[in-house]
């Protein structure tokens, strides 16, 4: 798999500062949420939300700080800068709170699919990949290419003998100082060919596009989380 997200269209659009609309769509359907449901979370009407993501313009700060709150991503990413340095330069909030999840709050935070990281022994050493993954009959769900380091690294090669790996996702709002991680742990399996047509139902695309057919799946076997709020 490389290392490198493929560029659609739609995202070299998304890279302009006065492409806030579109941002707001993008991480509406990551989010798999309707405009109804994104006004509710950010207490403002659905015509208004559907107005912002048809106009070029960035509304008052207020309204992208509660926007960006319901879209469980940041002010800087929904106005589109800081795309090209690592999140989280600042220091933790005076006041914050570290809280422990339990696994079905787990569980529902990363429900609605995303980008999460997978974590392995690869031939070259401890690899940490990024996966667009679903959720699909109570596994995480994502695709990658036939020989890529992910194929070769997580076989073994001895029937019933599986390879435990790390999956994390998290959520990061620097502005608040903000956001939760959750890191699962459990065996990867291959999905057999005679699994593959219902496993294609949960709809999973390859975050690096090209043609990766192979589907992976990790049954959770311990699932752990944090969150980190202020007072």
């Amino acid at each position: 798999m490389g290392s490198f997200m493929a560029m659609t269209r739609e995202d070299t659009l998304m890279t302009g500062n006065g492409d806030f609309g579109r941002r707001i769509s993008h991480h509406r359907h990551r989010l798999g949420l309707t405009p109804e449901q994104v006004a509710d979370r950010a207490d403002m009407s659905a015509g208004y939300v559907q107005y912002l993501e048809s106009h070029l313009g960035i509304p008052d700060p207020g309204t992208v700080a509660r926007l960006a709150a319901a879209l469980e991503t940041t002010v800087e990413d929904l106005r589109g800068g800081g795309r090209d340095r690592p999140p989280g330069p600042g220091h933790a909030a005076p006041n914050a709170v570290l809280e422990v999840l339990e696994p079905e709050e787990c569980l529902r935070l990363i429900a609605p699919g995303g980008i999460g990281r997978v974590a392995f022994n690869s031939l070259d050493g401890p690899t940490v990949l990024p996966v667009n993954y679903r959720l699909h009959g109570g596994a995480i769900v994502f695709r990658t290419a036939y020989g890529g380091p992910m194929d070769q690294g997580l076989r073994t090669g001895v029937e019933g003998v599986e390879i435990k790996i790390g999956f994390q996702v998290d959520r990061l709002d620097e502005v608040r100082r903000e956001g939760w991680s959750v890191l699962v742990q459990g065996p990867a399996h291959h999905v057999p060919p005679d699994e593959v047509e219902k496993v294609a139902e949960a709809d999973v695309s390859p975050w690096a596009g090209g043609e990766r057919h192979l589907y992976l799946r990790i049954v959770p076997h311990r699932i752990t989380g944090r969150r980190i709020h202020c007072r």
